[in-house]
């Protein structure tokens, strides 16, 4: 299965269902950012301190990383930076585009898997924002290499991801708000589950293909990569384990 392809068509058909991230920023809160007041979140519900950004954004070469949406790429816009937005769906990028032309931004659009920025020469950027994308890929370690690669020294990867510790349950009975302690991690909706269950609750849903990466790749394969790791935090993670545990996490990432 092409999981890259139907991950792309998924998220095509959720912009068309109004799914909560791909709703694009109103003009109103373009209009707060470009007066200084604004905010941008990784995980469902925190906003990303202010001290991981660089003091000032004017200028910056931004790369919005699996982030397409409309959400965070016009907010660096907004700020002054210089934005790409790079996204493996054509109709998340689309909503950048339409915020950039209704709100007068200049935001650069680049279709691709976050596994290759090869379009991206080396030490291109000063910022990189990549949200909780990366439980779309099977192996996240290219993202972190590719990631330090096209980053110039002292800039920084802000990022968000889930704790595996979601993926541990059966996920019929975890919808339920039933702990049923089933596979291991890393976790793949291709090979975790049968058939029939990447039919019932994947394909029939219209639900992306999810892959889940042990903490070591996550936290340790950017340390591998290079980075510094400089700031943490967590957020809940929409699931019944809220009530008993944060289960995402946000990172700030350093290359020195």
């Amino acid at each position: 299965m092409d999981f890259v392809k139907l991950n792309e068509k998924v998220w095509d058909k959720n912009v068309e269902t109004g799914y909560v991230w791909t709703q694009p920023v109103s003009s109103q809160e373009v209009m707060k950012a470009k007066n200084g007041e604004w905010n941008i979140v990784m995980t469902p519900t925190k906003a990303v301190p202010k001290e991981w950004f660089p003091e000032r954004m004017e200028g910056k070469d931004v790369l919005c990383l699996a982030s397409g949406g409309g959400q965070q790429g016009p907010i660096m816009a907004a700020l002054g930076a210089n934005v790409t937005v790079f996204d493996n769906s054509q109709e998340q990028l689309n909503q950048d585009i339409m915020v950039a032309k209704r709100d007068g931004l200049k935001i650069k659009t680049v279709q691709g898997d976050m596994r290759d920025l090869s379009v991206f020469e080396d030490a291109s950027f000063d910022l990189i924002i990549h949200p909780w994308s990366n439980g779309y890929i099977d192996n996240v370690l290219p993202v972190w290499e590719e990631a330090y690669r096209v980053l110039r020294s002292g800039g920084v990867l802000i990022s968000g991801f889930a704790n595996p510790i979601e993926y541990i349950f059966d996920l019929k009975n975890l919808n339920e708000g039933k702990f049923v302690v089933r596979h291991k991690i890393p976790y793949s909706d291709l090979t975790s589950i049968s058939e029939e269950e990447l039919k019932e609750l994947v394909l029939d849903q219209g639900e992306g293909i999810i892959f889940d990466h042990t903490l070591e790749d996550q936290i340790g394969g950017q340390i591998k990569a290079g980075f510094l790791i400089g700031g943490f935090y967590e957020d809940i993670g929409g699931s019944a384990l809220d009530e008993y545990i944060n289960s995402s996490i946000a990172t700030k990432a350093m290359k020195l």
